[in-house]
Order: structure tokens, then sequence, then C-alpha cells
């Protein structure tokens, strides 16, 4: 791939930005960012690449096109691209959920044109790209989505272009990917944000300045809390099923828990903290954090 595309510059776009650039990946850079602050924050930091003025601009110029932006603007980047897609291009994306997505692209993008879906699981609390860091996808997993009409060539020229980025690459289908992060990231946000607004009911309630005795669980919850808001408005209201369910299902446990909190149900609920405690001993196992404790910090 001689040239890419990077639509979108916050976070993740300048974090692939710094990547491609030190690993060397291709010729040239180019950037597309609609934010005033970020082109100029991009401009400040010095961020290796060629700002565009006009979306078309990039788009004839490049092999490869990422698309960085919310999910709520594929739909439009799309209508704007359209005409100035060249049949050799590949895009591809990096949103967290995919079976909504996927009908976006078919519908508005040309039947020509080859998208392979991709999410990086890497990311933060913090947006913008000052915040953007070289190795935030090293060893890190990345997720392509597969279709019927998904080729063996784009799709290991994508996993290729991921493992020069430090990625481990994972294949799926987008039925399945929108499962497990309704589970694995979309349900323990929305907690979060639950979590930090029923502790402002609570304090208004009460009457109670409690956010300065804020103990390391709520601290906790309001770092992923802080995350962007729009980012995670278009995950909720596109995997918005999968979502629900996830939540009926904590629901149930919830109450599995009130229940035996208000029975002193011994047996029952040291079963559920003993066999809850087992995931932080096997996502260090499995090397997704590390055993320090209170998350490494020092």
């Amino acid at each position: 791939m001689k040239n890419i595309l990077i639509v979108g510059c916050g976070l993740l776009g300048s974090s692939i930005l710094r990547r491609i650039h030190k690993k060397k990946i291709t010729n040239k850079i180019f950037i597309y960012e609609k934010s005033i602050s970020n082109i100029s924050k991009i401009k400040k930091l010095k961020l290796p690449g060629i700002i565009v003025k006009k979306l078309e601009e990039g788009v004839r110029k490049s092999d490869l096109i990422i698309l960085c932006t919310p999910m709520s603007e594929y739909k439009n980047i799309i209508l704007k691209m359209n005409e100035h897609l060249s049949k050799k291009i590949i895009i591809t994306d990096i949103g967290s959920s995919k079976i909504e997505t996927s009908k976006i692209i078919k519908k508005f993008l040309r039947k020509d044109i080859v998208w392979i879906q991709g999410h990086p699981i890497s990311g933060s609390e913090v947006s913008g790209p000052e915040n953007g860091k070289h190795d935030i996808f090293e060893n890190k997993w990345c997720v392509l989505i597969k279709d019927k009409d998904t080729k063996k060539k784009h799709l290991t020229m994508l996993s290729n272009f991921w493992n020069k980025m430090g990625s481990k690459i994972t294949i799926m289908t987008a039925e399945k990917h929108d499962k497990i992060f309704s589970i694995t990231s979309h349900l323990p946000h929305l907690i979060a944000y639950n979590l930090v607004k029923s502790a402002q009911d609570f304090e208004k309630i009460q009457n109670y300045d409690l956010i300065k005795y804020s103990a390391g669980g709520l601290r906790d919850f309001s770092r992923i809390a802080a995350s962007n808001e729009i980012m995670w408005r278009d995950i909720f209201f596109n995997n918005k099923q999968n979502i629900s369910k996830a939540i009926d299902l904590f629901i149930k446990n919830l109450n599995s828990f009130k229940k035996d909190i208000n029975s002193k149900n011994d047996k029952s609920i040291l079963y559920k903290l003993i066999q809850t405690k087992k995931v932080r001993s096997k996502i260090i196992k499995l090397k997704q954090d590390v055993s320090k404790p209170d998350f490494g910090r020092s």
C-alpha cells in the first residue's frame, strides 16, 4: 500500500498515524479531519502526514482508507467518497459495533468497492490527537470481519497491515463480534456511566458531598465513564439488541446478589464472589493486563 488516508484524526486516528510513520508502512499518509481544533493540534504537534482540505482529494490519492470517525458519520462519508473511489482501493474502519454499520456499507457504498470492517481493541477514556500513542496497538487484538463476499486476498492484505501495526489478528462475523463486545466492552461502559450517574443522584438526594470520598471502585468506574460521549452513544444505538440482552442478564444477576444479601445467604454469595474472582486471574494469564496491584498505578 503506497498511500493511506486516515479519516478522522482523534485518539485512535492519530495513534494509527504515528504507528504507520514509525514503522514506515507506507509512502504517504493523508489526513482528513473536520475539526478545526484537531487540525490545529495536529499542526502544533507536528504530526507526520499531509492534511487535505477536501475528502475527495485524499480519496483519489490513496490505496487504503481507514475511517476513524464516529459511526454516525459513515453514511455521509460514503456518499462523499463514492464517485472518487478507485476499484483497487480498500476501505476499513475501527468502529466498535458492526451489524448496523454493515447495513449502511451495503446500502450506500458502491458495489465494486472493497470494505473490510476492523476493530482494533485499543483505546482510552481520553480523546484528541494530543493523546495518541504509537504503541497503543502493540500486542493487542484486532478483529477483522469476514462475510460471504469477503475475498481472501483482501483479508490477507489487511491482516498484514495490522500485523505491521503490532496487533494480533482474529477473524469473525459481524454477528459474533457484536455479541462478544456487548458483554466485554459495551455493558461495562454502560454500567460505568450508570454507576457514576447513580452517585450523582445519591449526592443530590442525600445532600452529601460524597464525590470527594470516592474509593477505588467509583474512581475506576469514573475513568471509564469519562469516555467520548458521541462514540459511546453510537455504539449503544448500533448494538442495541445485543446490549439490551446483556442488560437483562446483568439485572437478573444483580437481583440474585440482592436476594443473597437480604437473606444473608453465606454459601451462595461466597460461591459467586470466588467464581467471579477467577476472571481477573484469567485476564492476567492471557496478558490482557498486568498483575500489579491497583492496575499498575505507582
